[in-house]
């Protein structure tokens, strides 16, 4: 079975960018054949425990997104990038931790403008740990967090063959 986890970097627990991220994860997923429902990963319910020398919540989910096949990484965008409580929680992987992986990259930005940098950055994150990661990556604008539905279908049917193909190659 797929192990599939959906990790949400937004600073607010349960936020827009965590409800759109389970939208993304049910629909990608149907289109690409994975059947286990995902695990959620919620940075903002961790908060301080992140910069813990030891937390088993932590440790937790370091180890759900370790054991992954399949992550879906959704941050919104900070400062032209991802969050840092994305970089704080990823910094704990060790070298090429997410080795096995098939990252999908998802990012929630204020204006589509000024989107192609977040993205691009997740990417490279994702990448430089080892992780294959999907093309296309999924981009929507805050606005569309309320509705994201027909956002998200017409990216899955573009991004669902390329990670239906990874997905099988690394099971």
């Amino acid at each position: 079975m797929t192990r599939f986890t959906v990790l949400v970097a937004a600073p607010q627990p349960r936020s827009a960018v965590y409800t759109t991220a389970l939208r993304a994860a049910s629909e990608v997923a149907a289109r690409a054949g994975v059947t286990s429902s995902p695990e959620v990963v919620d940075l903002a319910e961790l908060g301080a425990e992140l910069l813990a020398d030891d937390s088993a919540a932590v440790n937790a989910a370091l180890e759900s997104v370790r054991e992954s096949d399949v992550l879906l990484v959704a941050s919104p965008q900070v400062h032209g990038t991802y969050t840092g409580l994305l970089k704080v929680f990823l910094d704990r992987l060790p070298e090429l931790g997410l080795g096995h992986t098939v990252a999908v990259p998802l990012a929630v930005v204020e204006d589509l403008r000024n989107s192609r940098g977040i993205e691009e950055d997740l990417r490279v994150l994702l990448a430089d740990l080892g992780a294959w990661v999907a093309e296309p990556g999924l981009v929507l604008a805050a606005d569309e967090t309320a509705r994201p539905d027909s956002v998200v279908r017409a990216w899955a049917d573009v991004a669902a063959p390329g990670l239906r193909q990874a997905v099988s190659v690394a099971a």
